[in-house]
């Protein structure tokens, strides 16, 4: 597998007296799909947050492509390549699906949204958002405006717009999060079409998703880390079933 692109040593997050995130070890290869799975509480969405600068750590170092972004707050690591979607929904409602691709695509290429409304027109914006809305199975209804698309189209148009800053790492916080089984299909399916492609970190409790999707996982259980690997070992991890795991995944 290729060398690591992000590297995560000593993450250290308290709210009070909660440990959200305990001495965190994490190494993310390039264009691997790795998984961070956890019950409720466990902390990943914490982990994310501080991943994409979202949030500050207390102590440690994140390392993004050899380089310390540990400092560096969300805007800045998106201009470096992160990008993340979130647990809700986050599109702009009022927008069509294209415009809110669109606003990606010219936000990756460095303009203000002060000029938003004359670039409504601009070829160099409509034409790649156009194919990326292919991409994620929303061509046909690039018109439509977000408020009106279905659960699963805004989680799908999220992803596009996350695509649309060709980021190197997509932080997905549970992208199949409150779809039927027919739309939970199809996100996987499409995901599954960026793995070598694209280096993902998945958070996710679906553990279907999980384990069609994911080339390793990580358990995070109490803001620690208490195994990763592929997902054939961590079927075979007996610690991680006591923690997690259980039934879901025995056959």
């Amino acid at each position: 597998m290729n060398k690591p692109l992000l590297e995560v040593r000593g993450l250290t997050k308290s709210f009070g007296a909660l440990l959200a995130s305990d001495s965190i070890d994490l190494e993310i290869r390039e264009g691997e799909t790795h998984a961070v799975i956890g019950p409720n509480g466990a902390g990943k969405t914490t982990l994310i947050a501080q991943l994409a600068g979202n949030l500050r750590p207390d102590r440690g170092r994140v390392r993004f492509a050899g380089e310390d972004v540990t400092a560096l707050s969300a805007p800045a690591r998106s201009h470096r390549g992160f990008a993340r979607s979130f647990q809700i929904t986050s599109v702009y409602s009022e927008f069509t699906a294209l415009e809110n691709v669109m606003l990606a695509v010219q936000a990756h290429a460095g303009h203000s949204f002060r000029f938003w409304r004359p670039a409504r027109e601009e070829t160099a914006l409509r034409s790649p958002a156009r194919a990326i809305l292919e991409e994620v199975g929303l061509g046909e209804r690039s018109e439509v405006l977000a408020a009106n698309l279905a659960h699963g189209e805004q989680r799908a148009l999220e992803i596009a717009t996350a695509l649309a800053t060709r980021p190197r790492l997509m932080l997905l916080d549970e992208p199949v999060a409150g779809m039927g089984a027919e739309e939970t299909r199809r996100m996987i399916e499409f995901l599954s079409t960026l793995k070598g492609r694209k280096t993902i970190i998945l958070v996710e409790h679906d553990m279907d998703a999980v384990f069609s999707l994911a080339d390793r996982i990580s358990v995070l259980v109490y803001g620690r880390i208490i195994a990763t690997g592929t997902p054939e070992e961590i079927r075979a991890n007996a610690e991680v079933r006591r923690a997690y795991l259980g039934e879901e995944v025995q056959t």
